[in-house]
């Protein structure tokens, strides 16, 4: 089997799992003040001490959520609180679903939306200050494209935002955090989860300045914080903490590797006059977004699977035919209806890779 849809969900490292299975012998609940819960709770301290520390924040900046669309929601509807700062919201047409799903929601009620124009894929940072008004109060922009790869300029975006105190900046980390380093002081809310690097499914985190307040989701009992209610899952605090020191443990060397097995792909596939590659020099190297055009991605994705290749057409939360990202960043509709994304990681092998190519090349000349 050839995994190459890592942006989608990753396996869990086996490390990451041993500390899942000894943080659930900590049974007790880390609300209560017995012995037990109090063992709890000193593990979910010393975690969230850890995952702080290597973002470069707060442990009490850190709203442990079920994944990042619910982060992502928690971060959009709940700048409800500040209404009366104003109800204009900036975002992109390079956002996930789970961004869209509660902007919409917001739009519903009443909130105006600013769908900034790209160049070349990336935010221009003097065209975003024209965008801002006094009545906004949110900006939303993703720090790396799911589909694409396409990386924005967090830091420089922040650095602007700074000009503006009332303007709250939310990023949308999920493909960032675990894979490439990240500099989290320039943003009030961000937003990822675990499974996208080695951690387990159902844990994510909101992290959310101190100086910012929200409206909560979920209301109705204490936590870990007052802006997510429910009893705190240890095991997956604990594993999450964990999945994220092992990601960065030799994040420059797996880098490096990484790059050169995009190289690889981008080589192979340029030599095909019917696939276009359109993750453009913007985007990071664990994401390569193509399409061959005339073909249904369904098709060609399915055919690969026969040979145990598992690749995806688009975001795995996206839905509809047509990829935005890629219409977004290329402008042209026959790209964003057949377009597929291969997303390597430090797990993926040059032998794997090979074996794509060698597939990818048989499947092209039946189905092309």
């Amino acid at each position: 089997m050839v995994y190459l849809d890592y942006s989608a969900t990753t396996p869990v490292d086996e490390e990451v799992l041993n500390t899942y299975v000894k943080a659930s012998k900590f049974i007790g609940n880390p609300n209560s003040l017995h012995k037990l819960g109090l063992e709890a709770k000193h593990l979910i301290d010393a975690s969230s001490k850890q995952t702080a520390d290597i973002l470069g924040v707060k442990p009490n900046e850190l709203i442990y959520t079920s994944g990042a669309s619910e982060a992502n929601n928690l971060a959009i509807k709940g700048i409800e609180l500040y209404h009366n700062r104003g109800k204009h919201i900036i975002t992109t047409d390079l956002e996930h679903s789970s961004i869209y799903g509660p902007i919409s929601y917001m739009e519903d009620h009443g909130y105006e939306i600013s769908y900034f124009p790209l160049k070349n894929g990336i935010v221009d940072i003097n065209e975003l200050e024209k965008l801002i008004r006094k009545d906004t109060v949110l900006v939303s922009i993703s720090a790396v494209n799911s589909e694409t790869g396409v990386r924005q300029p967090i830091e420089k975006i922040g650095d602007l935002l700074k000009k503006y105190p009332k303007v709250i900046f939310h990023s949308d980390m999920t493909q960032a955090v675990g894979k490439i380093k990240v500099n989290l002081e320039n943003v009030d809310l961000a937003s990822f989860s675990a499974h996208k690097f080695f951690g387990p499914k159902g844990i994510g985190v909101l992290v959310k300045k101190e100086n910012i307040d929200l409206m909560p989701l979920i209301s109705g009992g204490k936590s870990t914080t007052s802006y997510r209610s429910g009893t705190p899952a240890t095991p997956l605090i604990a594993a999450l903490a964990k999945a994220l020191r092992l990601a960065y443990e030799n994040n420059e060397e797996d880098n490096k590797r990484i790059k050169q097995l995009n190289k690889m792909l981008r080589d192979g596939l340029s030599s095909y006059e019917r696939v276009y590659i359109n993750s453009n020099e913007n985007a990071v190297d664990h994401i390569l977004n193509f399409s061959v055009v005339g073909v249904k991605p369904e098709t060609f994705m399915h055919a690969l699977e026969e040979d145990e290749i598992y690749i995806s057409m688009q975001s795995a939360c996206a839905t509809g035919d047509t990829s935005r990202s890629v219409l977004a960043l290329t402008g042209d509709k026959a790209k964003a209806v057949s377009s597929l994304r291969v997303s390597i990681s430090k797990k993926t092998t040059k032998e794997e890779i090979e074996y794509f190519l060698d597939c990818f090349a048989k499947w092209y000349g039946r189905l092309v």
